[in-house]
């Protein structure tokens, strides 16, 4: 069977009996046999084909098109026109691309604007949290998953590490913003460039000889479950530790912030039978595809290191090694050695001893507690990375669709 024949059959699902064998066969699958239910999910109902077999049936052969007739940089240039929610499409996009993107445009029937907005006033409302654990757990966590920090080091973006963190910032601000999905917004952009970018990179990293050798067997990148994966390390990472820290977090404000994140999937090309529709099957889901596989890559640790050099940029003296210790006190000490964080024997615990203190304060459940002056330092530090994680997603940053790989 030639690649192309092996790939139509994978993205129409095969046999159940193929994906389990497949599963079973693939060094890189970690976790256990998909065993999610989709009566969890949004749909409520679904074949229950697990998601590392599938990918975007609607997406990738527009882009793949694309890319094989040589347009890239002219979609490129037309696309820089296209920047908020309520503006057409521009003129001047190949047909195929055009009636790909008219579609994917649309949110789903489903979305309910009200909770959009509650979900982005309380990304707001929380937002040294949210903004904290976006660019320093999530982030950072993203370091720990190989398939995800693979396919950034061999894509072309993996060539500027910075500019492909801004670039993942952008998705962090938009979805964060007050006007996300208004249209005066940028969400819906961001998503479908997004999408577009994912297909993209399945196009062209099978061609890749480094991407082939060290990708733990996968042959085509960015699939359902992947997604799903970076979904859970920023969705569900967020909400479970905003849970742990005790911050105050209404059932109405969490179904919001969910809502938020269950369009954003929708918007990225996850099918409705994957998308939890409830924080409990998050957690479910995200203890299937998610915990299980984390662990340590070379192009791992090089994200890590650009992540750490940006953090080195804020400030001379104690900001590196405490945002370390913030990082393992929220990711573990099992993450932190994954991506090589550095050790901090006597910071590690003090922000672990101080950090429900200060949460507490800011939250008003205490009174100013005798919070060990580091823990401000730590605070600053960290509010300074967020201003820099947004401000990174406030320059003009253009998502624009590969035509390559990494050169080196």
């Amino acid at each position: 069977m030639d690649e192309l024949s092996r790939r139509k059959v994978l993205m129409t699902g095969g046999t159940l009996g193929a994906v389990g064998a497949l599963s079973m066969a693939s060094p890189a699958g970690a976790r256990s046999l998909w065993s999610w239910s989709p009566a969890s999910s949004i749909a409520g109902k679904g074949a229950g084909v697990d998601p590392q077999w599938l990918w975007d049936e609607e997406a990738d052969p527009v882009l793949a098109a694309v890319l094989d007739r040589g347009d890239v940089a002219k979609v490129n240039e037309v696309l820089r026109q296209w920047t908020r929610n309520d503006q057409p499409l521009p003129d001047g996009l190949p047909r195929d691309l055009r009636e790909f993107m008219e579609h994917a445009s649309l949110l789903p029937s489903w979305a309910d604007r009200a909770e959009l907005d509650r979900g982005a006033q309380f990304s707001k409302t929380k937002g040294i949290y949210v903004g904290a654990l976006y660019g320093l757990g999530s982030g950072l966590m993203s370091t720990a998953i190989p398939r995800e920090a693979r396919a950034v080091y061999y894509s072309k973006g993996g060539a500027d590490m910075k500019d492909r963190i801004a670039k993942t910032a952008r998705l962090g601000y938009d979805i964060g913003d007050l006007d996300a999905y208004q249209p005066q917004g940028s969400m819906i952009v961001t998503a479908v460039k997004t999408r577009m970018v994912h297909a993209a990179v399945r196009h062209l990293l099978p061609q890749s000889p480094a991407w082939v050798r060290n990708s733990g067997g996968q042959k085509i990148p960015i699939s359902q479950a992947d997604i799903l994966v970076t979904w859970h390390s920023l969705a569900t990472l967020v909400m479970r530790k905003l849970k742990e820290w005790r911050v105050r977090v209404s059932d109405g404000d969490a179904d919001a912030y969910l809502h938020v994140w269950q369009v954003t999937a929708n918007m990225l090309g996850v099918r409705e039978e994957y998308i939890p529709a409830t924080w409990q099957a998050a957690d479910a889901q995200s203890k299937q595809v998610l915990d299980p596989i984390l662990a340590a890559t070379t192009e791992g640790k090089a994200l890590t290191k650009v992540l750490l050099d940006i953090v080195a940029e804020l400030d001379a003296g104690l900001t590196r090694p405490l945002i370390s210790a913030f990082s393992r006190y929220t990711l573990g000490d099992r993450v932190g050695d994954m991506i090589g964080l550095s050790k901090e024997p006597v910071l590690t615990p003090l922000v672990a001893g101080a950090w429900p203190l200060l949460v507490a304060f800011r939250e008003k459940l205490i009174p100013l507690p005798g919070i060990p002056g580091i823990m401000w330092t730590l605070e600053e530090a960290i509010r300074k990375f967020v201003l820099l994680f947004l401000a990174e997603a406030r320059l003009p940053i253009s998502i624009d669709i590969p035509d390559m790989n990494r050169l080196s």
